[in-house]
């Protein structure tokens, strides 16, 4: 006896056979959106990166701002995934909004972005709760890297920015100057530098001469290699050895 065909209509089709889900496997689910906020003091600047986010609409730009105490204005009221920033706002620098924000707003991932590279700056803004770092020359699909990745609770460096900072961090590990190389005394002298004060005030706030004072900062630029009153500055915000001016304002 010949098997028994079925008949066309009877069969079940093909298509929806494929169009069944199989066991296990889950479907796959629309990029996340991710909320951002923009700070930048120039306009052109804060343009040119909305259209580059704007090809991707899981990116989206919930607002924008022109200096630091907009930055944290905008922070509190719109709660973003994602704060992209300048580091050298007005009013208030990205260091400094970025210490307001880990204290205050953890859950606000900030990256930072800049013309410049310094590498003991970047080094400071990781330690204080940065999530990243990227050079604003950087190719758009940086930008959106970055972004994604932060978001994601991972850091993100741009390579350059990587590259120079591990060459610091090298460097000071080997030869490289270290506060801890400084008496205490140099400390104290080193920090009342970087506040602004000059050799007779800070004679009077440790109680020694305005000659001894020379004599410390002398021997400060011997033992760090620097030679100027603003990288003895640099050098004292860059190591954590004084707050960043701007905090108190940041405070609400």
């Amino acid at each position: 006896m010949k098997p028994r065909t079925l008949a066309p209509s009877a069969r079940t089709p093909v298509n929806s056979i494929n169009s069944q889900p199989r066991p296990g496997i889950a479907r796959r689910s629309p990029r996340q959106q991710i909320r951002v906020l923009l700070a930048d003091d120039h306009p052109v600047v804060r343009h040119g990166i909305v259209s580059c986010l704007k090809p991707h609409p899981h990116l989206q730009v919930v607002g924008e701002a022109a200096d630091g105490q907009e930055v944290l204005l905008k922070a509190r009221e719109l709660l973003p995934d994602v704060l992209l920033t300048d580091v050298y706002m007005p009013r208030l620098t990205g260091l400094a909004i970025t210490q307001t924000l880990h204290s205050e707003l953890p859950q606000i991932k900030v990256l930072l972005f800049s013309l410049e590279l310094n590498s003991d700056f970047v080094l400071r803004c990781a330690r204080i709760g940065a999530k990243g770092f990227i050079l604003k020359q950087a190719p758009p699909e940086e930008f959106v890297q970055a972004i994604e990745t932060v978001y994601a609770g991972q850091p993100f460096f741009s390579p350059e920015v990587a590259r120079v900072a591990l060459n610091q961090m090298v460097c000071r590990n080997g030869q490289g100057p270290d506060p801890s190389d400084l008496t205490n005394r140099e400390r104290e002298v080193l920090i009342w530098i970087a506040e602004g004060l000059c050799n007779k005030e800070i004679g009077c706030r440790l109680n020694i001469g305005t000659r001894t004072v020379e004599t410390h900062r002398e021997r400060l630029m011997r033992k760090l290699g620097i030679h100027s009153i603003a990288g003895l500055t640099r050098f004292a915000v860059a190591r954590g050895l004084i707050p960043t001016p701007e905090l108190a304002a940041a405070c609400p």
